[in-house]
Parts: structure tokens; sequence; C-alpha cells
């Protein structure tokens, strides 16, 4: 599957609160776990998952 699911409007504004120098990086690794995950879109709780990763 490598198609990458829709994002939420609540997703998308969670991805702008993190700094823009993670933040190509978060979004590569939100959309590679929505594939692994097989999700129908991106929602805020998978941003805020990643977030944590990233310690942000």
């Amino acid at each position: 599957m490598t198609d990458t699911p829709p994002w939420t409007a609540e997703a998308q504004a969670k991805l702008r609160n993190i700094p823009y120098f993670v933040r190509a990086q978060a979004r590569k690794r939100i959309e590679d776990v929505a594939r692994e995950q097989q999700v129908e879109q991106i929602t805020a709780q998978m941003v805020e998952q990643v977030r944590l990763e990233f310690g942000q």
C-alpha cells in the first residue's frame, strides 16, 4: 500500500504545531505509520503519537 490516507483538518492543525525543523520528518513518520496500520485517514491522535516519539 503506497497511497497515503487523507489527513483530517484536526490532524493538519496539529502538524502545523510541530516545530518546522522536524515537521517534514514527523509528516513522513506519520504517513509511514498510517500506511503500516492501513488506516482510512490520518487523525490528530496519530499526529500526537508521533509528536511524542519526537519528544516535542
